[in-house]
């Protein structure tokens, strides 16, 4: 899709999250003569602030609380924010009224001028592996845009980009599952599950299976070209090796990683692995190994992925507040020889938590558990393997959670805050609850 294909259109934006705020105000900037709808659950309270800048446009059409509108069906073109369902009634209406479904990210890589475009996503540690390698780039001297689901809209800096530029894109399956882009080089750094149900209130979307969840993953490899190349963990090999995937994936452009060695402050064996995928990507671009381990070395990671917080009389405080799954949880829990006491709970995101549960009678010495929807369900596998009760705690809030974990704490021992479950329900989203734990634990 090309701009002058939006013109004398009217477009609706299905969601007024950051993506489709960015691309509004960047399809307004290029003088897009076309007239839009903005569609939202929210009230006009709840995203006043983000409208502000637009209520003196006239060719803007506001639609609050999810009540539709005639003018809302005349559009022939919608840009679905990531956390709108595709399953949505709204979005079929719209398609059994022949509008094309895109999205602020599909519309971002058309109008691209660079094809050195890099996608990463996976379960976890696209973060991470995103900005490593926008790190590496950069410590190699290129000119390098980093964007996506790591928090920026790729069309805050589109009339920026060159053609000489890198672009890094950190890519949810949401933002995936009706992409059909071509990247230069895609990035698959793990599958679990994850996004079974729904969990925030304000982005509804889940994946109704676990094949439905990796089928939108497989988006980021579907559309390769022939200068393209994959870089996937070696633990997926076996997937890939599957007949009927073969006829839907090109296998021979796949490279697949195992662990790096390089010197790393990053905690942990699954950063080993999100080092050699940013490591075997950026080789592909003919950086140097100098400028690999360089930037390796000093890179220090993301906010709130077992991030070291402080060590207050021997005892060291982790922030893993983005670990919203099991697995990512085992893998925190996994970081560490040392006694562990962990903080976890939360919104429910259709884990299973039996694997949890036998990871945390192995290695946590004491358990506080947040009070949330999946609660019951975490004390259920806690019980199966027959954790000893007496050894966990309930709480309400991040001040009585530190409390607890401090009045059981000794010299030596990991404070962990690794949830296994979504924020929402005491916390607006793990960001939050990271910054609430890092302060109670500093006294800010």
């Amino acid at each position: 899709m090309k701009l002058k294909d939006l013109n004398n259109k009217t477009i609706a934006l299905f969601g007024f999250g950051i993506e489709n705020q960015a691309m509004l105000k960047y399809l307004l900037k290029a003088k897009v003569s076309a007239q839009f709808v903005v569609y939202d659950l929210r009230s006009m309270d709840d995203l006043k602030d983000r409208i502000k800048e637009f209520e003196k446009k006239k060719n803007i059409v506001w639609l609050f609380n999810g009540v539709t509108d005639k003018k809302l069906f005349e559009a022939t073109i919608v840009f679905r924010s990531p956390g709108w369902p595709l399953f949505c009634p709204v979005v079929k209406k719209m398609q059994e009224l022949c509008a094309t479904i895109s999205s602020p990210m599909q519309l971002f890589c058309d109008l691209c001028p660079t094809k050195k475009l890099i996608g990463i996503t996976g379960t976890k540690g696209k973060g991470t592996t995103s900005s490593l390698i926008a790190t590496i780039l950069k410590t190699a001297g290129k000119s390098v845009y980093l964007g996506g689901n790591i928090g920026v809209a790729p069309f805050l800096f589109l009339d920026k980009l060159k053609k000489s530029d890198y672009v890094v894109l950190e890519l949810s399956s949401f933002q995936l599952e009706d992409m059909k882009a071509s990247f230069r080089a895609a990035v698959l750094t793990n599958f679990s599950p994850e996004h079974l149900k729904p969990a925030d209130p304000n982005n509804p979307n889940f994946h109704k299976n676990l094949a439905e969840y990796f089928f939108a993953k497989l988006n980021i490899l579907r559309y390769l070209n022939k200068d393209s190349r994959a870089f996937v963990n070696i633990n997926l090999q076996n997937k890939f090796n599957n007949a009927k995937l073969k006829k839907e994936i090109d296998v021979s452009k796949i490279n697949y990683f195992k662990k790096s060695e390089l010197p790393s402050r990053l905690v942990g064996e699954h950063n080993k692995e999100n080092i050699s995928a940013a490591e075997e990507c950026v080789k592909f671009f003919g950086i140097s190994q100098k400028h690999i381990t360089k930037a390796v070395k000093e890179f220090t990671g993301l906010e709130h992925r077992i991030e070291f917080v402080a060590k207050q009389d021997g005892i060291a405080y982790y922030d893993d507040s983005f670990a919203t799954i099991s697995d990512a949880t085992i893998i925190a829990l996994k970081s560490f020889q040392e006694p562990i006491i962990l903080i976890a709970g939360g919104a429910d995101k259709g884990n299973d938590f039996d694997r949890l549960a036998r990871e945390i009678k192995k290695r946590v010495k004491f358990l506080v558990l947040f009070a949330g929807v999946a609660m019951p369900r975490i004390k259920e596998a806690l019980k199966k393997v027959s954790y000893d009760s007496t050894r966990m705690i309930e709480v309400n809030s991040m001040s009585s959670a530190i409390k607890a974990v401090r009045s059981h704490a000794v010299s030596g021992d990991i404070i962990l805050l690794s949830p296994a479950c979504a924020s929402f329900g005491i916390f607006k989203n793990y960001k939050e609850r990271g910054d609430m734990f890092k302060k109670e634990v500093l006294g800010k």
